[in-house]
């Protein structure tokens, strides 16, 4: 089936490798004409522009974007008077769910299709497929469905729970039609909210191992510096990448996250490589956002929202600011961060 392809950045380009082996026709534009010629090596019908991906697809055209959220409605203003009537418009970026409503129904006054895909898998996902939660109309998404199931992990990527009898849904496919329009979107932010927390426990969690050997370094005795009553509980010096091993290997807590995080430790034990600024690209907000109008606790996924924000150096204010009340009521100097 044909495809267009706008956006060959980290994930729309493999995405298009992958429909490309699958056997669709990909035609494929980005501002970087590298990509571009890229893609064209491996198949890829090249265009130098949104006029030029239009006008090499028949319709009814299905015109996919890989973008940054604050790219999608620029893009759009361009793309939507160059289609025709019965031609569809895929967002498989993070757009916000409720732009997704919007442009719905900006698009349904031109008679043309909206279709909102969230997309997991990240750069792994031209090996191992693409986690796909899917918002629109259901004949639309029916009539897509080779391009979902290509891009698909397939059912052998995880065990049946249905048994092996049964003809495998597309959930257990890898791709899953949400329901109507905006809820592919909230589906995975939702996914990226939980994904988080998952990742600030794997982190929090391996940070108390590798201060497991504090008992190892002196502390100064003054009225600054909490004391550690018991140095002597405190003489562990784990090997983190070894750790994170064995935990892949029949523990309660493996997952791919784990995995990814033993492949980082193996690379870089000491990460000295990552400066620890954590970027959020907005789904944790919205996933805190709906949990508030729905009146559903999240501690854990605020919590991890928040740590985000103080990574990126969100907190620093406030910690000066308690480090000079701290001054004023009882005129205690900063010590000196170790290691710094």
């Amino acid at each position: 089936m044909d495809v267009g392809m706008v956006g060959l950045g980290r994930m729309g380009a493999n995405m298009a490798l992958r429909l490309l082996q699958a056997g669709h026709r990909c035609v494929v534009t980005d501002i970087r004409p590298a990509a571009v010629d890229a893609l064209r090596q491996e198949g890829a019908t090249g265009a130098d522009s949104i006029e030029a991906l239009v006008r090499q697809l028949a319709p009814p055209r299905a015109v996919w974007l890989m973008l940054p959220a604050g790219l999608v409605d620029l893009t759009l203003q361009a793309l939507i008077p160059l289609l025709e009537p019965g031609d569809t418009v895929i967002d498989g970026g993070n757009s916000y769910y409720l732009d997704d409503l919007r442009r719905a129904a900006e698009l349904r006054e031109r008679h043309l299709h909206a279709v909102d895909v969230g997309v997991s898998g990240g750069v792994w996902g031209r090996q191992r497929g693409y986690c796909l939660m899917v918002g629109g109309e259901a004949d639309v998404v029916t009539r897509l469905a080779p391009l979902f199931a290509s891009l698909a992990p397939g059912v052998a990527s995880a065990e049946r729970l249905s048994g092996d009898a049964s003809p495998p849904l597309p959930a257990e496919e890898g791709w899953l039609h949400c329901g109507p329009h905006g809820a592919g979107h909230f589906v995975k932010m939702v996914h990226n909210g939980i994904e988080y927390g998952l990742m600030a426990a794997y982190a929090e969690g391996f940070n108390i191992l590798h201060k497991a050997n504090a008992g190892k370094h002196p502390r100064p005795v003054d009225a600054e510096t909490a004391p550690l009553r018991h140095p002597e509980h405190y003489l562990y010096d784990f090997d983190l990448g070894a750790i994170a091993e064995v935990w892949r290997r029949g523990s309660v807590i493996s997952s791919w996250l784990l995995d990814l995080s033993a492949r980082a430790l193996r690379l870089d034990p000491t990460l000295q490589n990552f400066s620890g600024r954590v970027a959020d690209s907005g789904e944790g907000r919205w996933t805190l956002e709906a949990a508030d109008h729905e009146g559903v606790p999240v501690p854990v996924l605020a919590a991890a929202l928040f740590a985000r924000f103080s990574a990126q150096g969100a907190s620093t204010f406030a910690n000066q600011l308690l480090s000079a009340m701290r001054f004023q009521f009882g005129g205690h100097l900063e010590r000196p961060t170790p290691g710094a």
